[in-house]
């Protein structure tokens, strides 16, 4: 048996969190999202050895360390440079999506404005990175 997914959500906005906390619960009930505020809280607990998500759902435009800055750190880091990392942002300039694939983000995706398409996004997300992980280690 595998152990539950497990995603890490950086996000500043509390109220992002929270619907990303409700989307988990109706998409992915055995899934484990672990939330903080910002990058450096996120960084502080990606090098703890006992702390390894499966995938970073990242914000781009936080207060403190950016979510580009933690992009670059992980994929500087050895022990990090693995882990997938999605950006969800507001942002749709081209210069961002340019220069998160510059820093090896897995994927972009522009968040929605609505709860409907916001699960919508999750559930694709979900869906491909729990099927990656199957084939990753030959359960399927």
């Amino acid at each position: 048996m595998s152990l539950p997914f497990h995603y890490l959500l950086v996000d500043d906005s509390l109220q992002d969190q929270l619907l990303a906390q409700e989307a988990f619960e109706h998409l992915c009930p055995d899934c484990v999202l672990t939330c903080v505020g910002g990058g450096r809280e996120a960084l502080e607990l990606l090098h703890r050895p006992e702390f390894q998500p499966d995938v970073v759902l990242l914000d781009l435009n936080m207060p403190g360390m950016s979510g580009f800055e933690l992009l670059r750190e992980m994929k500087q880091a050895p022990h990090l440079v693995h882990i997938p990392v999605v950006i969800l942002s507001t942002s749709s300039a081209q210069q961002d999506v340019s220069e998160a694939y510059t820093l090896h983000a897995s994927s972009y995706l522009v968040k929605s404005s609505s709860f409907a398409g916001f699960l919508e996004q999750l559930e694709k997300v979900l869906h491909y990175w729990q099927a990656s992980r199957t084939v990753k280690h030959g359960n399927g």
